[in-house]
């Protein structure tokens, strides 16, 4: 199966970095002050340990921004699987200015290359299934866009975006909405061209849903006994979507029982930095 990876405007790279720079780098470097401002050097990133790499665009927006004669040249692409002690890429210009944005290169490329890994993992553990790991909304704030683009990379798909580009009724709409056909009737009413997601927590909830004909369910919570029975009442007329406490030690159990889809923010909040270096030549 071939993963759509998402296409990530490069207005949201740019903005991205430049806020990333100004809270590191403010009124200026002052340690970069004791390299000449005429020193040329090259340096090289190296990857501690085995990961998906992802972030190059990002890492690349950062030098252009602070100097952008910086040379980068890249040994690997975005989705690529690495080695410990491979080298990632290697720079080449200002030394001042290469020591200025090392840090916040590789905080993005650390952080980016993390999500890839970790969904590399959780696409690995539902290979032999039909399922398809999806992450959500549980990203660290200000990266959506990046971290989405990086669960693409690892091999798994994107749920929606943000709260602008799909319906997806839950609990506390719900009650709102005095019910989960009210709710679909109003998201209907104002939205009717748009596909309709409602998230469930019983079997008689997912009844609730069918009969107000929701175009998905989300399963939240559910039991695998449970899921099984949710797969074997919609027979496949509308695609199923579990969540809920899952795991890289459960996710392959929950796939065997015939949903159609697993999401998880574990993909983009449970991530742990991927260990890289830069070093001077």
């Amino acid at each position: 199966m071939t993963i759509p990876v998402l296409n990530v405007p490069q207005s949201s790279i740019e903005e991205s970095v430049h806020i990333a720079i100004d809270e590191d780098v403010g009124s200026g470097d002052l340690t970069a002050q004791l390299i000449p401002e005429d020193e040329i050097t090259i340096a090289t990133v190296i990857s501690r340990e085995d990961c998906v790499l992802c972030g190059m665009d990002w890492f690349e927006e950062v030098f252009r921004q602070i100097n952008d004669e910086i040379l980068i040249e890249w040994n690997f692409e975005d989705g690529d699987a690495l080695e410990a002690g491979q080298t990632i890429c290697s720079l080449s210009g200002s030394a001042r200015s290469i020591l200025t944005g090392e840090r916040t290169g590789l905080n993005f490329l650390q952080t980016l290359s993390a999500t890839a890994t970790l969904s590399a993992e959780y696409a690995s553990a539902v290979i032999g299934t039909e399922a398809i790991v999806l992450d959500t909304r549980k990203t660290i704030p200000g990266l959506r866009m990046a971290q989405k683009y990086a669960v693409s990379c690892g091999g798994c798909q994107n749920h929606r975006i943000g709260l602008y580009d799909a319906i997806l009724i839950k609990e506390n709409h719900i009650l709102a909405c005095g019910g989960i056909a009210q709710a679909i009737d109003e998201a209907r009413f104002h939205n009717p061209e748009m596909p309709i997601e409602v998230e469930v927590e019983s079997i008689d909830e997912l009844n609730q849903a069918l009969d107000a004909n929701a175009d998905r369910v989300l399963l939240d919570n559910f039991t695998n006994q449970q899921l099984v029975e949710a797969v074997k009442i919609c027979g496949g007329k509308i695609p199923l979507e579990a969540s809920g406490n899952v795991t890289l030690d459960s996710i392959h159990d929950i796939a065997l029982t015939g949903v159609n889809y697993i999401s998880t923010g574990a993909l983009t909040k449970d991530i742990k930095a991927i260990d890289l270096s830069m070093r001077f030549s």
